[in-house]
Parts: C-alpha cells; structure tokens; sequence
C-alpha cells in the first residue's frame, strides 16, 4: 500500500516547484531539475488516483440496474489496469541515485589473457561507442594507448547525454571472452578478460581536492608516429598523494589536459567516496547487481556459440553480433529492472 501522506508531500513539493519558476523565485536551474524529476512521478500518482476514482464509480454502478452491464464490462479492465499502475507508482517513487542524470567516465583496461586481452578491450571499446552513438550521446576521448596489434592498453572516456550514468552504471567489473584468437594457429579457444569502469562526473562540491595534496607534472605525449608526433610538453600526469591515484591526459592543450585530469581524478575520488557509502549500507547484505566491485565477473562473451551470459541475473542471449554492435538495451533494462526490484523488495 502506499501512503497516501507521501503522495500529498510529492504533489505540494511539485506545486511549490512550479509557483517559484512561474514567478522567477529561487535558483531556476535547480528547479528545473526538480521540476523535470518531480513531473513524471505527479503524473504517474494522477493515473493511479484516476483508475482508483474509475474503479470506485463502477462498482457503485453495479447497485444501478440501468448501469450494471456496463459496469461489469468496465470492472476487469479498470482491476487488471491498477496492479500494473500501482507497480509503476512504486518504481517511481523508488529513491533515485543523485548521480543517475550526470555524465560518466567509462575505462577499459585489459585484464588477463596478454594480446588478446587488449583487443577484446577494443572489441568493448566499440561495443559502447556504437551504443552511445545510438542515443545521440557525446563520445570524448581522454586517454587511449593501443597495443601493437591495435587493441587497447587503457581507454579513459568522457560521455555527456541524457541519463548517461543511470543507463551505464551497471557495466562496471569483469568481462571475460572465450574465443579463438586471431594469433591462434591451433584453433583452440582461449579465455581472457578486460576491464570496465564506469564513473560518475563529480563536481567541484562533491569532492574539494586540496592544491597539496596532488603533484602535477607536465610530459611530452606519445602519438601515433609522423604528422602526429607532439613536439611540445603538452601531456599533464596528475598523483593525488593520499590515495596514490595517477591520472594522465594528452590532449594538444596544457590547460585543457590540467582541466581533463583534474575531472577524472574528482570523479574517481567521488567514486571512492560513493563506494564507502554504498558499503557501509549493504554491510549486512550483497545486493547482486550495482556493486561496483571492479573484481566481480559480471559477463561472458562466448564467440563460438555467439553466446552472452550476464552472471549477476542470470540472463543469456544469442545474438552476441548484435550486442557488440551497441545493441545494449535489452542487458541494461533487464539490468535496471532487476535493481530496482531488489530495492522494492528492500523497503518493503
């Protein structure tokens, strides 16, 4: 049951949100984003107060002998629409993550399995551009070092869109390919892994980074040969001496890579600091999905079969061409679904 007290809280908030934009009051960006959070959840409490007013006129429609047929014609439909209408009140009214709407800083790194490691880390690195071209998002890239064979030794990512975080947060972790490599003459079928990180942009509020406690040192970048040689020491290395956490960019601009650098390292240090709470609060408990748990295998990618299993959920599809393509939707929103059922179950 939901109570009906926290409805009435939501749409008095909503209320007060439109009177101060309607009247120019307060920090109108702020209240833009509430208003844009508070919106689809007052929608949703109309349609489920709407079928429940529709429900309660039927059924005394019943006592009216001209009405009755009707009412029995409308009865099944209005019973089976509030379930599903309840259901979507409560996801709704769920707590939203705070950095579900902000960009992220997608990394991938290979893990074990040498030359092939790097170019399955490639073969990711695609897989999620294509996907983020897909939603019309922005696709910036930090820091990319290749391996001989053209794969990946580390790709740092900044990506700007609509729910960026909330769509890709649950990548993060272990992903293992089992596939024969192309500098496999004997066909047999080797099983390596990479990397994925997924991080939320922070902000200069969340996280204050004190001047001394980083070291920032300047460096000639490495590129790709020829025309694209730098010849000046434009590359930045920033070391937050706390942590130990190194963060490089090699963009042609100094103050553009100083600016770069620092947003990673905020957004890894924000990352800490998220997961410190996040463990504090599941102390008790090991939520399956959303750990963040950079160790954790979360997916196999199995070429022979065509074959991907994600292990947090239990779900296995064969179209594993398709997935590399970007066609990601299907794994994230059966992903996210799972989430948030774990969350209702938890505050039920």
């Amino acid at each position: 049951m939901i109570p009906a007290d926290r409805l009435h809280q939501i749409r008095d908030r909503f209320e007060y949100v439109q009177a101060c934009m309607a009247e120019g009051r307060g920090d109108i960006a702020a209240l833009g984003r509430e208003y844009s959070e508070l919106k689809p959840v007052v929608d949703q409490i109309a349609e489920w107060e709407s079928l429940q007013a529709d429900l309660a006129e039927a059924e005394e429609m019943l006592a009216d002998p001209e009405m009755k047929a009707l009412a029995e014609e409308e009865l099944p439909q209005l019973r089976a629409r509030l379930p599903e209408a309840e259901h979507a009140l409560q996801l709704a009214l769920l707590p939203r993550d705070a950095a579900d709407a902000r960009p992220a800083i997608l990394e991938i790194r290979p893990g074990t399995g040498g030359d092939e490691a790097a170019l399955f880390a490639g073969d990711l690195a695609r897989m999620y551009q294509r996907y983020v071209e897909s939603r019309g998002w922005r696709w910036e890239v930090i820091e990319e070092q290749l391996s001989e064979l053209g794969g990946i030794k580390e790709l740092v990512v900044r990506i700007e869109g609509e729910n960026v975080f909330a769509r890709l947060k649950f990548e993060s972790g272990v992903h293992r390919v089992q596939r024969v490599p192309e500098t496999e003459s004997g066909g047999r079928i080797h099983t390596s892994a990479a990397t994925v990180a997924v991080l939320p942009e922070a902000e200069a509020v969340d996280i204050e980074i004190n001047a001394n406690d980083i070291r920032i040192d300047t460096m000639r970048s490495s590129g790709a040969g020829g025309q694209h040689v730098n010849t000046t020491d434009s590359a930045v290395r920033i070391t937050h001496i706390p942590t130990g956490l190194v963060v490089t960019s090699s963009e042609k601009s100094q103050h553009r890579n100083r600016e770069i650098a620092m947003n990673v390292l905020r957004a890894r240090l924000y990352d800490m600091e998220r997961q410190k709470a996040a463990d504090s609060r599941a102390s008790d408990r090991k939520a399956q999905v959303g750990s963040g748990d950079r160790s954790e295998r979360i997916r196999t990618y199995n070429f022979p079969q065509g074959r991907l299993t994600d292990h947090r959920i239990g779900l296995t599809l064969y179209r594993l061409d398709a997935i590399l393509g970007g066609d990601l939707d299907e794994i994230i929103d059966a992903l996210t679904a799972d989430a948030q059922a774990a969350l209702l179950a938890e505050l039920a």
